[in-house]
């Protein structure tokens, strides 16, 4: 990588990391480019080289952190079940460290698809389910879960749930904690879920 090209990634994780400060205190709404700019120190053009609007931020500020936490996933040492809850309770850890009024505006940018530019964004439910296939055919492929796993309407249920939670979550203003109601969830009902399809009994550490 050139020098020209680190130093554009150093302008982008700033852009980033500024959005991100000013938006989790204003919300995306109250937040303008001229804001994001001057925090890092750079003309409002230097922002449209790297997005095209300011709710473009939103989407680039989580985009390649869940392909992270898949990645941990799938490398995590441990059986299934723990792989599994591992995903899970990051996939909500993340959000909520990112703040609760980050994760209402992204969920306000992002409920209706026709108004997500990025086509990469328009996925992003459809990423998360395959993040959970990718987790449960793991799982099969390595012998822990049975051939017969409904993988497909498994890693849809899982998403829902998630989803559901991430929401209830933002209506409840932050109540409780979200990471913590998704360990719950994984220690009360996952194992009940997943018990038809492993090739062993649930252990003591599944």
């Amino acid at each position: 990588m050139t020098n020209r090209q680190l130093a554009a990634q150093e302008t982008k994780k700033k852009l980033l990391s500024a959005a991100k400060q000013i938006i989790c205190k204003k919300g995306l709404v109250n937040t303008s480019v001229a804001e994001i700019t001057k925090a890092c120190g750079v003309s409002s053009g230097t922002f449209y080289t790297y997005f095209k609007r300011k709710e473009d931020v939103m989407f680039a500020l989580s985009r390649e952190v869940f392909q992270e936490i898949l990645e941990q996933a799938l490398a995590f040492s441990g059986p299934f079940m723990d792989r599994l809850a591992f995903f899970m309770v990051n996939f909500s850890s993340y959000i909520e460290k990112s703040s609760l009024k980050l994760c209402q505006e992204w969920v306000r940018n992002t409920v209706d698809p026709d108004l997500v530019e990025n086509e990469d964004d328009k996925n992003k439910l459809r990423r998360d389910i395959e993040s959970l296939q990718e987790l449960l055919r793991q799982g099969v492929a390595q012998g822990e879960l049975k051939a017969n796993t409904p993988v497909e309407l498994l890693s849809h249920t899982l998403v829902d749930v998630l989803y559901g939670q991430m929401l209830c979550w933002d209506m409840s203003g932050g109540a409780y904690s979200f990471e913590e109601r998704t360990r719950e969830f994984c220690s009360a009902f996952l194992g009940g879920m997943l018990r038809p399809y492993l090739n062993k009994e649930l252990g003591k550490d599944e």
